[in-house]
């Protein structure tokens, strides 16, 4: 999709935007311009008027408040890692970057929380607390690069989700700009706070339609003192499937269970060269954290459920190098995907997770019927699939192709008692599909939250709550 080009915004607004933040902090060049045009999101693709890098608060209320004033869009953009089109300008107008608002403003070891603002990475974040002997869960793929507004915006999740939860299990508050340009501070650094509505889990996961996050407060939990993982391969997701049951019947909650279909473990060793069974249907990895006991029998229970589910070969990491291969070979699965082809389209769908190997078998049905080769990898814990297809994007039969896929891939998740998005978010990328999830009153009632916060309009327009 692409969307309008730049031009809208006049030289009026330019200069306030300038006096308001510094004139090397607003950009309107061509180059920079197109920079910004895209996010990690194929297929989308619209150029801002400007792209404004306010360092401090006051300076984000300044730029919404201009922006207000003129009826001028604003889009708040982290990293641009996200995989829905969230921070893609389709309205044009103003892309407000955190890059340089990237401080970790303090790490607490006595009350188990960092602050920090929202260009920080979430590797950065996660680096400093387990310098504190803490651990910040939440683990998003692109954790290297992503910035923590981002994944605060998208509430991201990661492969530790099904044991530790996602972002909004650690935003304890925030500091925001609302599309009025007041700056508000929702929740605290307190454990418990009811007083009102928890205006912090709103924000949570709303993709900058209701506010612009200049400052958040996390949880962090004390750091597991050791982990173990292994991998079992399987004839078929179906027999993984049995595995991942009785897993979870057994009273395990993992902090790793993810799955590799037979199209990702092909591509992966490939790509890497990791030793992986190129024969299988599917892999498992599982894994677990916490008291080396309890690791240990937790890692003894899963390879029991492989082995009983028919697992053609089932193996522990004996060190902590063969658990980073291990690991690696899931985190590398969309790179090594993203190599078949020169157009890669990376979705997300959940589905409950009894259900998980139906979903993935009708994938491949679909992927069939459409021609378009498609991978299938996730979480496989809670369900949350990420269906991967790869094609030549110069050929417009072949993106017209993927884009059926993924219509019919969206309707089997709602079909299965699933949902359109688990993880990424809905952004530009999967907008029509939502009045089909949520009904017409809630959809509603989000309008009316979207106008109490945001009354003009401008923030991330033409997004949820649009």
């Amino acid at each position: 999709m692409t969307g309008r080009t730049a031009g809208a915004v006049d030289e009026q607004v330019i200069d306030r935007l300038r006096d308001a933040v510094g004139a090397r902090w607003v950009r309107t060049d061509a180059a920079t311009r197109r920079a910004y045009a895209r996010d990690a999101t194929p297929l989308f693709d619209a150029e801002p008027d400007v792209v404004v890098q306010p360092g401090t608060t006051a300076e984000v209320a300044a730029v919404v408040r201009i922006a207000a004033a003129h009826g001028v869009p604003v889009v708040a953009r982290g990293a641009g890692t996200n995989l829905c089109a969230a921070t893609v300008a389709t309205h044009g107008g103003i892309v407000l970057s955190a890059t340089r608002m990237d401080r970790l403003l303090e790490v607490s070891e006595a009350e188990q929380l960092a602050v920090v603002q929202p260009g920080v990475t979430t590797t950065a974040l996660a680096t400093a607390a387990a310098a504190a002997g803490l651990l910040y869960p939440p683990d998003p793929g692109s954790r290297a690069v992503s910035t923590i507004g981002g994944n605060v915006a998208t509430c991201a999740g990661g492969l530790r989700g099904l044991k530790y939860g996602v972002t909004r299990n650690y935003v304890l508050g925030t500091e925001a700009v609302l599309g009025t340009g007041e700056i508000i501070r929702t929740g605290g650094r307190l454990v418990k706070d009811v007083a009102g509505y928890d205006l912090t889990r709103l924000l949570v996961g709303s993709e900058g339609t209701l506010a612009v996050l200049t400052e958040i407060t996390v949880a962090l939990v004390p750091a597991p003192p050791t982990a173990g993982y292994g991998v079992a391969y399987f004839d078929s997701l179906a027999d993984a499937g049995r595995a991942v049951a009785a897993v979870v019947g057994a009273g395990l909650v993992p902090a790793t269970l993810e799955f590799l279909d037979a199209t990702c473990i092909e591509a992966v060793e490939s790509h890497a060269g990791l030793g992986l069974d190129r024969g299988a249907g599917a892999l498992l990895l599982f894994g677990d954290d916490g008291a080396p006991a309890q690791v240990d029998a937790a890692l003894a229970t899963m390879v029991t459920a492989c082995r009983d589910a028919g697992a053609r070969a089932v193996t522990t990491a004996p060190d902590v190098a063969t658990a980073e291969d291990l690991l690696a070979a899931r985190r590398c699965t969309l790179p090594a995907l993203s190599r078949l082809g020169s157009l890669t389209v990376l979705e997300d769908v959940s589905v409950p997770r009894p259900r998980l190997a139906e979903a993935v078998a009708r994938i491949g049905d679909i992927a069939r019927g459409t021609g378009v080769r498609v991978g299938v990898f996730g979480h496989a814990g809670d369900g949350n699939l990420h269906p991967t297809a790869v094609a030549d994007g110069q050929d417009p039969a072949q993106v017209a192709a993927v884009h059926r896929t993924f219509e019919q891939i969206f309707q089997l998740a709602l079909d299965l008692g699933g949902t359109i998005t688990g993880e990424h978010g809905v952004g530009a990328a999967k907008l029509a599909w939502l009045p089909r999830r949520l009904d017409p009153a809630q959809l509603a009632l989000m309008r009316r939250l979207k106008a109490a916060f945001d009354p003009a309009g401008i923030l991330n327009p033409g997004k949820l709550g649009s």
